[in-house]
């Protein structure tokens, strides 16, 4: 039972501590800390938190064409009618199109892959959305493939795989310059290094 991990606590405090202890990035200490602030918060607040994370569960959704979260499919990048269809841009996770659009320096379409490829955990490429984009490709309008995975160990092997997986399927295939710090993620990369990553990308040989 996880009330064991906190014999002194009230069981619903208990188990509020573990489910926030679940959260990535949170250790025993913050999820301390999140419920203890989470009783002195006043109702209304609180049930606003709930009906937020309740939102997203019931509410948000895998765009059909890029996979990225949406409340509407497709998603108002996929519907745009101004964006570039040529172009797809390849990236791990959603937060990373958050953060290539706030550059303003892409107008092309998104792909999210869900995660790196990372036999340590036991994601190979069918646990990712590979197929997805694949299928994509296959449609035949897309003239250019930017590859835009972290420069961690796994984004640059999951990389290497899609340039595998892609290298006779479309006319062009380019990844971000490597302006962007060894290891870091798109995330926490500033708009200006962001920018010129995408505007100096590189054709993939």
């Amino acid at each position: 039972m996880i009330y064991d991990t906190f014999p002194s606590v009230a069981a619903p405090l208990a188990r509020l501590i573990g489910e926030f202890n679940k959260l990535p990035g949170i250790g025993p200490k913050s999820a301390q800390r999140l419920s203890y602030y989470l009783i002195r918060m006043p109702i209304e607040d609180a049930n606003a938190l709930s009906e937020a994370i309740l939102g997203i569960k019931h509410l948000i959704t895998l765009c059909t064409t890029c996979q990225n979260i949406t409340e509407e499919n497709p998603c108002s990048i996929c519907s745009h009618e101004n964006r570039d269809r040529t172009r797809i841009c390849v990236v791990e996770e959603p937060l990373d199109v958050l953060s290539i659009e706030r550059t303003r320096a892409y107008e092309g379409l998104y792909h999210v892959l869900h995660g790196v490829i990372s036999p340590a955990r036991g994601i190979g490429p069918d646990q990712l959305k590979i197929q997805e984009l694949l299928s994509r490709i296959d449609a035949g309008q897309v003239k250019e493939i930017i590859l835009a995975t972290n420069s961690s160990l796994e984004g640059e092997n999951t990389s290497l795989r899609l340039q595998n997986i892609l290298a006779n399927r479309v006319p062009r295939l380019t990844r971000l310059a490597r302006g962007l710090p060894v290891g870091s993620d798109l995330e926490y990369a500033d708009q200006i290094t962001l920018s010129r990553a995408i505007e100096g990308r590189q054709d993939v040989n």
